[in-house]
């Protein structure tokens, strides 16, 4: 992950796994299961000393707490992808909003063809850049009004993380703009109201009402609103700021399907206690997430529920 990290945010997440913060926070879970593991076993062992009486109410407990961890980490998986691989974004308007000229203003350096002529751009373009820190994988939809254009632009719109919708805002809405203004309906978007050097005819509180998105006055010949679009999407993706020093990020896929298959474990856990199960299937399903976690963090069951007995319980002392 540090080598292929794509931006300063993505390379501080990964260093933060590293450094062991992923692992802190996947052992704390481990340490509460295994100890509700080692206590059924030993009470299974040895009834006359270790009483099973009201312990389900109380596993349910731990096991609701613990599966609270884990959506955590499963809740940072999104974004941690987001840091590492880029926000999947695409760029929709109509012909000559400047589309291309916010790509290129955003790139640092001309990637598209921009002209003053509508539908110069005739393909799809994409570009990974980074601004200021958050790293983007943007696609540059064309603007091609032939059926191709549009199909790709609603293909390529229906897996985006972002979509950023350039409004010309010195020309009137059209049947084009009342087109993408539906594709927008509950998805995650941005209105860029572009070329506020100009006289408006469209009014930014207009924009909000018709689309339910915020939207930002901006200035692509001008390179004004950057900053604006930027704390726009940290609120949207981040909480409005990206912490490494507390925040705990997923950004490898085995180790989301782990914490799946974790979060799986519990929820049967929890079902075993509803149904008045014996005890040894709460085991059972402890044991599977607890190994589950340990996957993620390179370290086996070994001797732990043997050592965890002995040293909890003193078994055999």
């Amino acid at each position: 992950d540090v080598i292929s990290a794509k931006s300063a945010y993505a390379l501080k997440s990964s260093e933060s796994q590293l450094r062991g913060t992923v692992k802190k926070a996947i052992r704390a879970i481990r340490e509460k299961l295994i100890y509700e593991i080692a206590f059924i076993e030993s009470a299974l062992d040895d009834p006359e000393h270790i009483s099973l009486d009201g312990y389900p109410e109380r596993l349910a407990v731990v096991v609701a707490e613990q599966k609270k961890q884990v959506e955590k980490l499963l809740a940072s998986a999104d974004e941690g992808k987001m840091i590492q691989e880029g926000i999947k974004t695409v760029i929709l308007g109509k012909p000559n909003a400047g589309k291309s000229s916010l790509l290129n203003l955003l790139a640092g350096e001309e990637k598209a063809i921009v002209t003053d002529i509508a539908g110069t751009t005739r393909d799809v373009l994409e570009e990974n850049l980074v601004l200021k820190g958050i790293s983007l994988r943007i696609l540059d939809t064309a603007d091609t009004v032939e059926k191709i254009g549009v199909d790709r632009a609603l293909e390529h719109a229906k897996d985006a993380d972002l979509i950023l919708y350039v409004v010309d805002a010195s020309v009137p809405l059209d049947e084009n703009d009342a087109k993408i203004m539906e594709i927008l309906k509950g998805r995650k978007a941005i209105v860029l109201l572009n070329k506020s050097d100009l006289t408006a005819v469209i009014e930014k509180e207009e924009m909000e009402q018709k689309t339910g998105a915020p939207v930002i006055s901006i200035s692509a010949r001008e390179e004004t609103g950057m900053e604006e679009l930027e704390e726009q999407m940290k609120k949207m993706f981040f909480q409005g700021e990206i912490s490494f020093n507390d925040e705990v990020y997923i950004t490898n896929a085995r180790h989301k399907q782990a914490l799946l298959e974790a979060k799986k474990s519990l929820e049967l856990t929890a079902g075993s206690i509803e149904m008045g199960m014996p005890e040894d299937f709460f085991s059972i399903d402890l044991m599977n997430a607890y190994e589950e976690l340990g996957s993620i963090i390179g370290e086996a069951v070994g001797e732990d529920l043997v050592n965890e007995i002995f040293s909890k319980f003193c078994t055999g002392k």
